[in-house]
């Protein structure tokens, strides 16, 4: 698996989720408890997974639906 984005924004982990996965691209957020647990969602980001073969795919899908949280 490997990272797409990174985000403190559950807006926007939210709605490219759901960008990728109506393409059919399985995506997970990963460190959602550690963000919690730290007490701030500024400390430790949030990371949306893909799998490897969907990486480029699922990059290109979101620079077009969320450009502004792409690095």
């Amino acid at each position: 698996m490997r990272v797409v984005l990174k985000s403190n924004n559950p807006v926007i982990l939210s709605y490219a989720t759901h960008v990728l996965e109506e393409s059919g691209i399985d995506a997970l957020v990963f460190d959602t408890h550690a963000s919690i647990m730290d007490g701030s969602t500024i400390m430790v980001p949030r990371r949306l997974m893909v799998a490897d073969e969907d990486f480029n795919r699922a990059e290109k899908l979101l620079r077009a639906a969320v450009p502004e949280a792409m690095p």
